[in-house]
């Protein structure tokens, strides 16, 4: 029988644990590895792992982070010793420019020739003023003049060649750039890598400096990438002698392998890379309403928004006003805006308004040159009015071509003989913004500055011309060194030109005129000032050349200037130059109307005034004519004109050409000129101005030099001008001369003596002033002649 026990007093289950030994295995197995004796070396191995694991970690950071980077500081050196970041519109701008600076190089180098040569002579002049010339120091200034007279025509032959530039081609462009980026490697990159790996080599300590910094130049390339594009013109070649010739095309790279060339690898292109023009529209670009790309539809929109970069390019008021608001802000201008912008037929006109400042600042030298090369306009095509009722705003006026076109000019009037008054307003021109140059000569003092080639004679001949179209007034014409406005012939009452005498005899007449119409003014009860009438003309006197009068006529003249203009005698004066050393006195600033062409900056200021320039009279950026170019001959800045304004605005004259004024000077005279007999016989001055009409119309010309005197004169240059020659030596050059007649005592023993006394009396019986001396530092002291004496007898008939 069998018994169950299922209580709790027994065991479930007694497991034991144990280790089976053979007893054959002489080398029991060793211990464990975590034994307490061997707890040393594997924490060492494992910290060593984990170390090399971390240091490969950040090795692969580092390397992914910088090594693009790196990679990219070397495109940035390969971009810029290839000079890839000039298009090659600026490679062909430089070369250009090149040309340009040998060609106004030649101009400068002959202007300064003729500067210094007319140094020299300023100061022979002058030292002969206070000490006297000898002979050789005379030839020597003769010998300047000359030479003066060759520089000033080589200079203007040079000033009348244009620009003609040889523009390179696109293998020329690309050699360019090939040869530039062969010697920024061979003189910059290379010598630059050589130099730091032979300090890394020496000094490796260095490498704890350069190290970081090209891990950090790495690690902030890596995420800002430098955009390899090529760059814009530099604004100093965006000049219009360096713009491309019509029908010049240059083929530049695509932008996109540029902008590619800077993506980050594997990333997006950034996102202001340029497009490709022909590049096609976005596959998510929506579609126009007539299913054109969005792009295509928008185009005529967006002419009014793309970007240019000058005047030049602007088609629409919109872009011109942006180019003119960035290049005022862009040279410091604290502009407010652009009110108004209109586009004329020569260019572009703007009314400005400042925050602060002065509209006055952008006619600084400085300034000005910038203004002009940002917006690419010619050398003098940028004009800056302030606005007389605003301290704030101005008119800028940009000229793109001329302003006075034959058809804006319009043509000269007709003015029949005897149909106008003195006092009615003439017509003479045009402002540039189309308003007429109208203004009367009546009681006017003028003086008209322009350097030679600026308009100056035409001016004053086109002032002439109206005044003697007036039946009540007559004109005199004075010149020291031409024919002044001797054009109108006969219709010119009274002329004295090129004779010092009969200047001074008309200004000296004139002036007793003013004092006996003084008395006839009061006698008449008229007030204080002349009634012009045909029976008692206004008396109208151009005198050109000014500064070439002697100093007695000049004070002459301006006492007439002082003293005239109530007696209705009234002088309108021509001047290359305005300040008081040529002059005579400080007149100018006090005439009552000034006219400026062509002139020097001193010119503008002392005759209109210190703050001139900054206003806009910015005569002297005004062209002046040369003998194949008309350039700006016959523009004006005017102040003091009656009828017209007081603003630096430009006006041209209309020309009267020497044909025309022939002819209607010859119809006036025929017509009958305004008689001054009632008025001078009232004056009791008749038979004085009788008197000088004589004289002027006399032939006072200089005579001819005797043919014995002439060939004394070349007898000296063939000796080589010694200081004097005896009549032994004469003998040979008067019997090559004449041998008949000084030939004739050859065999006689008293020969010299009877050609002495021949020669003696051949001189007398022709007027000149010159006698026989003893030579006494010569040999024998013989009888001749000195070089001094018979020059001095030559200018005599000079």
């Amino acid at each position: 029988m069998t018994t169950r026990h299922d209580g709790e007093l027994l065991p479930e289950v007694i497991v034991y644990e144990g280790e089976f030994v053979d007893d054959q295995d002489p080398h029991p197995q060793a211990p464990p590895t975590d034994a307490p004796g061997a707890d040393g070396p594997r924490l060492t191995g494992r910290a060593a792992r984990r170390a090399a694991h971390a240091a490969a970690t950040i090795a692969r950071v580092l390397a992914a982070h910088t090594l693009p980077g790196l990679r990219h500081v070397w495109t940035l050196t390969v971009h810029w010793a290839g000079v890839r970041y000039m298009t090659r519109d600026e490679i062909r701008r430089r070369i250009v420019h090149q040309q340009l600076e040998h060609h106004t190089g030649r101009r400068e180098d002959a202007l300064n020739a003729r500067d210094t040569t007319l140094k020299q002579i300023n100061r022979m002049v002058t030292k002969a003023v206070d000490e006297g010339l000898t002979d050789p120091q005379k030839k020597r200034l003769r010998d300047l003049g000359a030479e003066a007279d060759r520089r000033r025509n080589g200079l203007a032959v040079l000033n009348a060649m244009p620009f003609n530039p040889n523009q390179p081609t696109t293998e020329q462009i690309d050699r360019w750039r090939a040869t530039r980026g062969a010697l920024r490697f061979t003189l910059v990159v290379v010598p630059a890598l050589a130099t730091l790996a032979a300090v890394t080599v020496t000094l490796p300590v260095t490498v704890l400096a350069t190290g970081p910094a090209l891990l950090g130049a790495g690690w902030w390339l890596t995420r800002h990438p430098v955009p390899l594009v090529a760059r814009p013109v530099p604004a100093d070649l965006l000049i219009p002698e360096l713009d491309p010739p019509r029908g010049y095309r240059l083929e530049e790279p695509c932008p996109t392998h540029s902008a590619a060339a800077h993506a980050p690898a594997g990333g997006p292109a950034p996102a202001d890379a340029p497009t490709p023009p022909d590049a096609p529209p976005p596959a998510d670009a929506p579609p126009a309403a007539d299913g054109r790309p969005a792009a295509a539809a928008d185009d005529q929109d967006q002419v009014q928004d793309v970007p240019v970069r000058s005047l030049r390019e602007a088609a629409t008021t919109g872009q011109a006003t942006a180019v003119l608001a960035q290049a005022i802000r862009a040279e410091g201008g604290d502009l407010a805006e652009v009110v108004t912008t209109t586009q004329e037929p020569w260019g572009w006109s703007f009314y400005v308004q400042f925050n602060t400042g002065s509209p006055d600042e952008l006619n600084k030298e400085d300034t000005y040159k910038a203004l002009i090369t940002r917006l690419r306009l010619r050398r003098a095509g940028l004009l800056i009015e302030g606005d007389p009722d605003a301290g704030d705003g101005a008119f800028v006026r940009a000229l793109l071509r001329s302003p006075f076109s034959p058809e804006v000019v319009g043509p000269l009037p007709y003015r029949p003989p005897l149909s106008a008054s003195i006092v009615d307003a003439a017509d003479f021109g045009v402002a540039m913004d189309g308003d007429p140059l109208v203004f009367s000569l009546a009681g006017l003092m003028l003086l008209m500055v322009a350097d030679s080639g600026g308009g100056k004679s035409g001016v004053m001949l086109a002032l002439a011309e109206a005044a003697t179209a007036c039946r009540d007034a007559v004109v005199f014409n004075l010149d020291p060194v031409g024919t002044g406005v001797g054009g109108l012939g006969p219709a010119i009452t009274l002329s004295a030109c090129m004779d010092e005498k009969k200047i001074t005899a008309v200004l000296m007449f004139l002036l007793a005129l003013c004092s006996a119409r003084a008395r006839q003014r009061a006698r008449y009860g008229w007030g204080n000032k002349w009634r012009v009438s045909a029976e008692h003309p206004a008396i109208c006197v151009f005198v050109d050349e000014w500064p070439q009068l002697s100093d007695a006529n000049k004070a002459l003249l301006v006492r007439g200037l002082l003293l005239g203009r109530k007696e209705a005698l009234w002088y309108y004066g021509g001047s290359q130059f305005g300040t008081r050393d040529y002059l005579g006195q400080a007149i100018g600033p006090k005439l009552s109307a000034r006219l400026l062409g062509a002139c020097r900056r001193v010119d503008v200021t002392e005759l209109l005034g210190g703050g001139a320039i900054a206003e806009g009279y910015r005569a002297d950026l005004i062209q002046a004519a040369t003998h194949t170019q008309a350039n700006d001959a016959g523009q004006i800045y005017a102040q003091g004109l009656p009828g017209m304004p007081n603003r630096p605005i430009r006006y041209q004259v209309r020309e009267v050409d020497d044909e025309y004024a022939a002819k209607v000077g010859a119809e006036r005279a025929a017509a009958g000129l305004p008689d001054l007999t009632r008025t001078l016989t009232e004056a009791g001055l008749l038979q004085q101005y009788l008197d000088l009409v004589r004289l002027c119309e006399a032939d006072t010309a200089p005579k001819p030099a005797p043919a014995i005197l002439a060939t004394l004169r070349e007898a000296f240059r063939a000796e080589g001008d010694p200081q004097a020659l005896a009549v032994a030596q004469l003998l040979d050059h008067l019997r090559s001369e004449d041998p008949a007649r000084w030939g004739k005592w050859d065999g006689r023993e008293d020969r010299l003596a009877m050609v002495g006394r021949n020669l003696s009396r051949a001189l007398k019986d022709t007027g000149a002033d010159l006698s026989s001396t003893r030579l006494r530092d010569l040999p024998g002291e013989p009888t001749g002649y000195r070089l001094a004496d018979v020059l001095q007898a030559l200018e005599a008939f000079a």
